[in-house]
Order: C-alpha cells, then structure tokens, then sequence
C-alpha cells in the first residue's frame, strides 16, 4: 500500500470537494494515483445520487438573472432537502450558473420528463439538463447538478425555469 501524504490528500479533496477520510481512503484504494482516487470517487458520488433521487426535495431557493442591459432574463428554482443546504455559498452559485444557462440557451423544459405528451419532436437544445454548460462545453448540466449531489449529500433538483426577454 503506497505511503499517502497530506498534500495529496489536499489535492484529491481541491479536485474533488470530497471530505478528508473519502480522499485518504480512496487514495489509498488506488495506490496514491490521484487520477484513479478522483474517478472513484466520481463513481461513488454518481452511485450515491442515484441512490438520493428519490428523496423529497421541499426546500431551496429561487435565482434571477438579469443580462447586461436589461433586455433578457430567468429565473431558476432548484430545490434540495434542507433549508441548511439552501443557504451555502455552492448551492447558491449553481443556481445562479443555471439561471445564466437559461438565459443564454433558451431552455423550454427542464428535463425529458416535463416535455408535454403533445409537444412533438424536442431537440437536446431545448432540454436544459441535456444541454452542455456555457461555462464548460465538456461538461452537461446534468453533471454540474449531479456533482451538488454527491458534494452535499442531498437531492438536488432544477425545479422549475423560465425565460424572458423583450419582444418576445
């Protein structure tokens, strides 16, 4: 078993959000490759988010976002389990990055699930989950959501979206 220092711990956890013993132990896992320690527990947290999507999502907070000059805007509700994770700083800034996605992609569902039965064909575009984030083309939004998940220990969910801009 590889000799696990604290400045790789400290980096897993930077890379990661991970508390100190998940980083400690999957280091220790994978030999002390950061790489492989950061995959697992990627892993983990997706199998923990799995296990959480079912659970009530009551509380949260509702962000606006309004585009430099005043001409588009949205509003987002993503919702968790606890008032307590509705207040922290990360909560808080995802939902301002996905009220920022809806103004700028133009979402018109938040998932497949909410797509009418009458609506027709919806492309990957109109989906907000589905769409890759403005902010990283290499990742979803889906996956920025998922990672909140594994980052708290909660259900996080987009609730609701909605988009405004003039003339329109």
């Amino acid at each position: 078993m590889a000799n696990i220092s604290t400045a790789q711990i400290k980096e897993l956890r930077e890379m990661t959000g991970a508390g100190i013993m998940d980083s400690k132990r999957a280091l220790e896992a994978a030999d002390g490759d950061i790489k492989a320690a950061a995959q697992a527990l990627m892993e983990e947290g997706l199998a923990s988010a799995a296990k959480r999507a079912g659970r009530e999502a009551g509380e949260g907070v509702i962000e606006a976002y309004i585009h430099t000059g005043s001409r588009v805007g949205s509003l987002v509700e993503l919702n968790c389990e606890t008032d307590f994770v509705a207040r922290t700083p990360e909560f808080k800034a995802l939902a301002r990055d996905l009220a920022m996605q809806v103004a700028a992609m133009s979402p018109r569902y938040v998932d497949r699930e909410s797509i009418p039965e009458d609506a027709g064909e919806v492309s990957e575009d109109e989906i907000l989950l589905d769409q890759m984030y403005i902010r990283d083309n290499s990742v979803k939004v889906a996956d920025l959501v998922t990672e909140m998940v594994s980052k708290v220990g909660e259900n996080v969910k987009v609730g609701r979206i909605e988009r405004f801009a003039l003339g329109e």
